[in-house]
């Protein structure tokens, strides 16, 4: 049996994959951000002693992995399922950032740096087949921290406070690798778009107040969801409606 030509045994493999890697994120948003080590060899027991699962993260990262292979497909080469493959690497990390920075109002270094890392090699897997690929994804990273990095400064110079955390220019650059120049454009626009709807939710909602600091890490997660599952262009023409107050007409 096939979904959008694909069988549906990859579709149950990748949902068991999901809830694994799911209660992978869950420790590592209990561990790194104090700074313990996530792998050791009292895992087993650490993990028992503990640690109980978060069922909604689980089942979260389960439809989220489904999803990318029913949007992505699975192809003949390495090559040509790489979208697929970062995408499923890069999940439980932005996943991680968002429910660490939701409830601490960090990023730690660890996590965008080996968001980086593996972004870098998968830059350089795409070369192999297209140079002008990875010279793209470069450019995303330098545009993508750029613009937060500075966004942060002149709010420093203005205000005399960070308007934007470090740790959000850092994932900006991660994502920039990851998705290239044109679409961490769309990603920063759709930040702030989400940014602003979302915490006007909240303040209305009351839970967060209104001099209550609000981090801005789960609107980037959210808004790089978005980029992976609806086509650029879509985006493009939404934002464009929206910014021009429906003057654009794509």
């Amino acid at each position: 049996m096939y979904i959008n030509e694909t069988h549906v045994g990859y579709y149950a493999t990748v949902a068991i994959i999901g809830i694994i890697v799911g209660i992978l994120i869950d420790w590592i948003n209990k561990r790194l951000p104090n700074n313990k080590k996530i792998f050791s060899k009292d895992i087993i027991e650490e993990y028992f002693a503990d640690f109980k699962p978060n069922y909604i993260l689980m089942a979260l990262t389960s439809i989220i992995y489904i999803a990318l292979v029913y949007f992505y497909g699975i192809k003949d080469t390495f090559i040509a399922n790489l979208d697929l493959i970062k995408f499923i690497i890069l999940t439980p990390m932005i996943l991680s950032a968002f429910v660490i920075d939701y409830k601490l109002q960090i990023i730690p270094n660890r996590l965008n740096l080996t968001m980086f890392e593996i972004g870098l090699v998968i830059a350089f897997l795409y070369g192999l087949s297209d140079v002008a690929i990875t010279i793209n994804l470069v450019l995303g990273a330098l545009v993508g921290g750029g613009i937060f990095l500075l966004i942060t400064l002149i709010g420093g110079a203005i205000y005399g406070k960070e308007a934007m955390g470090f740790g959000d220019v850092k994932l900006m650059a991660a994502l920039g690798i990851y998705f290239g120049l044109s679409n961490i454009v769309m990603i920063t626009l759709l930040s702030f778009l989400t940014g602003a709807i979302l915490s006007i939710i909240l303040l209305a909602t009351k839970i967060r107040k209104i001099d209550e600091y609000i981090a801005f890490g789960p609107f980037i997660v959210i808004a790089t969801f978005i980029s992976i599952f609806v086509p650029f262009e879509i985006i493009k023409n939404t934002l464009l409606e929206i910014f021009t107050l429906g003057l654009y007409k794509g």
